[in-house]
């Protein structure tokens, strides 16, 4: 799978902070902060790296996408992946293009291509 990767410049958690301002302004709204890395250091994994997975949803579009096919629920929400691993931090995202193109409906690739397109946008910005 073809995993989007951008190279931020910020700390970590300014990574995060500016990511969900821009996300908002785009629409875009925060369902979830997950913080992997603390999940398993809460368990007592060893873990050195920091990983925190924001699922991001714009309720329009994905209103839109489910009209299309009932089946792109299964995809939702959509997840951008702060890492930061050494010292340096990057923003991850599997793209919605490949992921959709499972379900095999050309009108659901065209949008999330849109959709993906859009999210790398936003991510590019961080810089």
């Amino acid at each position: 799978m073809n995993i989007y990767t951008h190279s931020s410049p910020l700390s970590f958690d300014q990574t995060i902070e500016t990511l969900k301002e821009k996300l908002a302004e785009a629409k875009f709204g925060v369902l979830a902060a997950i913080p992997l890395s603390e999940k398993f250091k809460d368990k007592g994994l060893a873990f050195d790296s920091r990983i925190t997975i924001l699922e991001v949803c714009n309720p329009f579009e994905a209103y839109t996408a489910i009209g299309i096919n009932p089946n792109t629920v299964n995809f939702l929400p959509c997840k951008l992946v702060v890492t930061e691993t050494s010292g340096k931090v990057t923003i991850q995202m599997a793209r919605p293009s490949e992921l959709i193109a499972l379900l095999g409906d050309p009108a659901l690739q065209t949008f999330a291509l849109k959709i993906e397109t859009t999210l790398t946008a936003i991510t590019d910005t961080i810089v």
